[in-house]
């Protein structure tokens, strides 16, 4: 459940609210954006009753980004299990995801806001890993996860159902919070933009 507002140097980043699912609805179902996503059409009932529901999730700690009044995107972040033996700690990991409106693209606001919701997972939350896919071929999207040091933990060969080019590769992608904290502390990848809460 997302509570406190996040603050960068250009965006605001906000629990959607009802009145967002239309505007996002707009963008996320333009053809250049669905062809990346895994579900490439939603009932739009549906699809508002999820974002319902995940704001009462207090795993869910998705935002709505926000530019001068206007959601430009969101950006999805759920509190998960990591794998492993009886004893192990719970909530530690965290699973990252984002769509954004292509109208705002080429000025660094995914990256920036990408970046403000890694810093809240690890510095708020107190998540240990973040997690993230995409299909190898999405460009922009492994752009923005190697920009914010995250590292390719998995090239999976032909194992990503793509409707219109078939078996295509799949990446997954992984950041621990020791190698955050270390690239911010050293000034190299990693480095959020300041993250101010409301």
């Amino acid at each position: 459940m997302a509570s406190a507002n996040l603050h960068t140097e250009r965006l605001e980043l906000r629990p959607v609210r009802d009145e967002d699912i239309d505007r996002i609805l707009e963008y996320r179902n333009r053809p250049e954006v669905t062809r990346w996503l895994l579900r490439t059409e939603v009932d739009p009932a549906s699809f508002r009753a999820a974002w319902q529901r995940a704001a009462k999730d207090p795993d869910d700690h998705s935002r709505a980004v926000v530019r001068d009044g206007v959601v430009i995107g969101t950006v999805s972040l759920d509190v998960v299990d990591g794998m492993g033996q009886p004893g192990m700690p719970t909530r530690t990991e965290a699973e990252l995801g984002y769509i954004f409106d292509p109208a705002y693209g080429g000025q660094g606001y995914a990256t920036e806001a990408v970046s403000a919701m890694v810093a809240y997972a690890f510095d708020r939350l107190g998540v240990r890993r973040i997690t993230a896919g995409c299909f190898a071929d999405n460009l922009a999207s492994v752009r923005i996860l190697e920009k914010i040091g995250m590292r390719r933990e998995q090239h999976g060969v032909g194992d990503s159902w793509h409707a219109e080019l078939g078996w295509v590769d799949g990446y997954t992608y992984a950041l621990l919070a020791e190698t955050w904290h270390q690239g911010t502390r050293s000034g190299g990848a990693g480095v959020p933009r300041p993250v101010r809460s409301r």
